[in-house]
């Protein structure tokens, strides 16, 4: 059994270490994620704005939404198609820095390691993960939460062995979150003092400090869960 005093006393042991690697990837991996973010919000943002201009202004409105639309849906698709294609394997990559670096001092390269070593799993893998969590966040937020603590280890999985199938990377993601998820709950509310200091230091904090720590001791809570 683990504990979550253990679990964070090695992750900042870790983290500190193997200290300007685990920043740079921390930074790498909180990047690409608030880059996919902002990217989709400032799309809507700008459609709404041009659609309520041209709702005021233009008699065809009709055909300018259809066209406004059709290019939002092109860009959307895009814009997933980098997530599946890059962001996921990337994820994977980044995971499996962390959880080499509970051992040894890991490198930069490892971030690459989805790329070089079953691919398409690391895509398959999060893609249907990715799906069945947001099904669960239509149907209510509650079941997109329990449903995201339920597949929180399908990444450090494909990491830790790229040759798993991704439908086996989810039942076993399940299998050892059971009975696992509301410690897990608890444990990431236990960095939330850290995350209100990095807000007072408008990120910096979080940069330096408390990504890379987080993300060392997630490594090791799936180390301590899967035993």
């Amino acid at each position: 059994m683990w504990t979550r005093s253990e679990v964070k006393e090695k992750g900042k042991e870790s983290f500190k270490r193997n200290y300007w690697m685990s920043v740079i990837v921390a930074f790498i991996y909180s990047l690409f994620f608030a880059s996919a973010t902002y990217s989709a919000s400032r799309n809507q943002g700008e459609v709404e704005s041009q659609l309520s201009g041209e709702a005021a202004n233009n008699p065809d409105f009709g055909l300018v939404l259809l066209v406004v639309l059709g290019i939002l849906g092109v860009v959307l698709l895009v814009l997933k198609l980098i997530d599946l294609f890059v962001f996921n394997p990337l994820e994977v990559g980044c995971n499996r820095f962390f959880l080499v670096n509970q051992d040894t001092n890991a490198q930069l390269p490892e971030v690459l390691y989805a790329f070089k070593n079953n691919y398409i799993n690391s895509v398959l893998g999060l893609f249907i993960r990715d799906i069945v969590i947001a099904i669960g966040c239509i149907c209510f937020i509650i079941p997109g939460l329990i449903l995201s603590y339920s597949y929180r280890m399908v990444p450090y999985i494909l990491a830790d062995n790229p040759s798993v199938s991704p439908i086996e990377a989810l039942k076993t993601s399940r299998a050892m979150m059971k009975g696992q998820k509301w410690n897990c709950f608890v444990y990431d509310l236990s960095f939330i003092g850290w995350y209100i200091l990095s807000a007072c230091t408008l990120g910096i904090l979080a940069v330096f400090y408390v990504n890379p720590y987080k993300y060392n001791s997630n490594a090791e809570l799936y180390r301590r869960i899967k035993g």
